[in-house]
């Protein structure tokens, strides 16, 4: 591949008062440079991540970055979406103009702000990134999508109900020590595999455990083409990336296959010229534990129904032979939407340079793998990563 990334930022993720998405953008945005060692008047090309849907009333955000630095004005500036997918897509975005030989220098920054919007506006907003003529009514929101495809995951496959709370327990035991994370308790196994007052049933078969969270935030990646990354004081190259688009009506395919995420890493598998088994470690899309559960089946990990096997044989622990979401994933670190995919490489850029926090930190972490989901796995992108210095 032809781009690294050379700097990064990253806010907690949580409900912030007094942050607006121009605050968070100007923060994350001068932070990364600063963390890359370079002036603003070094970019090339910024690309922001920003999914909105009505959550901001500000709709035309590229140019906000601009208001990190003056140095910045007439810079190239675009906004990208693609649903929860829309960090990864300004991610790739930014390697693409590298690749192309139209920019040396990529600033990426994703954000949203959510928890300030009514409760029932974000249920509305997050239905639109299903297909509203089928799903438009549905009862829960986006969280009734995926309530619908774990019930039929359970019809399928038998009650996975332990294999949803193990997720959920592992994601949130690992989020304690992430110190970006919006939720940093070990619930434990139990709490979340019980109904009870503070853990009801929010859709179908999925509790709030089971659940990502409302959350504001914003992270930033500065990329960089090869020779100009030698230079740089750290990087960590993209050895391969891959972006399946599926269908977005699920009457159209099987959703409990999720085919876009298989084919994504198939694609960048074969790219980066390694095997699953390669990874050291894969931060994934856990939007709702069932997507993860699915998830393991659709990147190879477990043959068709045998997700659980991944969770409940300890595969997925951080000591476990392919640790998933170290981090904590989105169910612990939260899901402030444009700024998830940018979180995901920022996190597993830390890892690949042992710079993860205390307690994150992975042992020997060579090769990162990636999956950042948009929709009921519509929009699929990998990324694998490797430390270059």
């Amino acid at each position: 591949m032809t781009a690294s990334i050379v700097g990064w930022a990253h806010t907690p993720f949580g409900k912030f008062d007094t942050e607006t998405v121009e605050s968070l953008v100007v923060r994350v945005a001068n932070e990364a440079l600063s963390d890359a060692g370079i002036s603003a008047s070094d970019v090339d090309e910024i690309v922001l991540g920003h999914f909105n849907a009505g959550f901001s009333p500000q709709d035309f955000t590229a140019s906000l970055v601009l208001q990190a630095d003056p140095h910045l004005r007439f810079k190239p500036a675009t906004r990208v979406e693609n649903a929860c997918a829309t960090g990864s897509a300004a991610v790739h975005q930014g390697i693409r103009a590298i690749a192309a030989g139209a920019a040396k220098i990529v600033l990426v920054v994703g954000v949203e702000q959510m928890t300030r919007t009514p409760s029932a506006e974000i249920g509305k907003n997050l239905l639109k990134a299903s297909y509203l003529p089928e799903d438009g009514d549905t009862v829960g929101g986006f969280a009734g999508v995926f309530g619908k495809i774990a019930q039929a995951y359970f019809q399928k496959y038998g009650d996975q109900s332990d294999a949803l709370a193990l997720i959920a327990a592992k994601n949130h035991k690992n989020g304690v020590a992430n110190p970006y994370a919006q939720m940093r308790k070990d619930f434990g196994y139990e709490f979340c595999r019980s109904e009870s007052e503070k853990n009801p049933y929010v859709a179908g078969p999925l509790k709030r455990t089971d659940c990502s969270l409302v959350s504001d935030g914003a992270a930033a990646l500065v990329l960089a083409d090869a020779e100009t990354a030698k230079a740089m004081k750290k990087a960590v190259t993209f050895r391969a990336t891959a972006h399946a688009q599926d269908f977005l009506p699920m009457s159209k395919r099987d959703i409990l296959q999720f085919e876009g995420c298989t084919v994504a890493w198939q694609r960048a598998l074969e790219k980066a010229g390694i095997d699953l088994s390669d990874l050291s470690f894969v931060e994934t899309h856990d939007c709702f534990t069932v997507a993860e559960l699915i998830e393991y089946e659709a990147m190879g990990l477990t043959p068709k129904g045998q997700g659980f096997r991944a969770v409940k044989e300890g595969w997925t622990l951080k000591d476990g032979k392919l640790p998933v979401n170290p981090s904590g994933g989105l169910k612990a670190k939260g899901h402030p939407i444009g700024a998830t995919g940018v979180s995901m490489h920022v996190m597993t850029a830390m890892q690949l340079l042992g710079q993860a926090p205390e307690g994150m930190q992975l042992k020997d972490a060579k090769l990162g793998g990636i999956f950042n989901m948009g929709g009921a796995a519509v929009a699929n992108y990998v990324s694998v990563l490797e430390p270059v210095k």
